[in-house]
């Protein structure tokens, strides 16, 4: 899994593998799922994501595994 924060376009992108992307869809304002030849979700961007979360809270991410 890659995560990705573009400061130039204001986004945050979890790539979860890396099937070929064949169909994005804009699920709620701002939030865009990337689906495989399988419809499989394999991506999840967030636009506007500086008004979503602070600077700080980009630079301190955390990861929870159950």
């Amino acid at each position: 899994m890659r995560i990705k924060v573009d400061r130039e376009s204001d986004a945050l992108y979890f790539r979860l593998d890396e099937s070929r992307i064949v169909e994005s869809e804009e699920v709620r304002p701002g939030v865009i799922l990337d689906f495989d030849e399988n419809d499989r979700v394999v991506g999840v961007e967030f636009l506007e994501i500086s008004r979503r979360a602070t600077q700080e809270e980009l630079s301190n991410m955390r990861f929870q595994t159950a």
